[in-house]
């Protein structure tokens, strides 16, 4: 067997393993409209890229997951020393794909206030 084949054989392994971990580990993900892809995985270094996607992206928990997927992956399959997570909202701005703005909501007082020191949401058009 070629040294090709061999490596072949051993990114399906690891991408298969990598891949019943999701589905393992995380099935909130699906469960809440959002999904997980494995991008790339060198098996020289033992890092994988993985894209959060569907409703992850822009969600205020991905990087709590993100964190999770991190840390329990190189923990859990021996070979994986990176991973490498993110949403495909990271380059839109800002952490998390928030455009450098952070959410308010009515009635909260923020630092940006005028003097008024009440946010009362959107008005109406009328």
């Amino acid at each position: 067997m070629s040294t090709d084949a061999q490596d072949a054989d051993g990114e399906d392994d690891l991408r298969e393993r990598v891949t019943n971990f999701l589905r393992r580990n995380f099935p909130q993900i699906q469960m809440h409209g959002g999904s997980a892809a494995i991008q790339h995985i060198d098996l020289e270094t033992g890092e994988v890229s993985i894209q959060l996607g569907g409703a992850c992206s822009g969600c205020g928990i991905s990087p709590m997951t993100i964190q999770a997927i991190k840390s329990r992956m190189v923990k859990e399959i021996p070979e994986i020393t990176k991973v490498h997570a993110d949403t495909g909202m990271e380059g839109m701005g800002g952490e998390g794909g928030h455009g450098g703005m952070e959410p308010s909501f009515p009635g909260e007082t923020t630092d940006a206030d005028d003097g008024e020191g009440r946010d009362e949401g959107p008005q109406a058009p009328f």
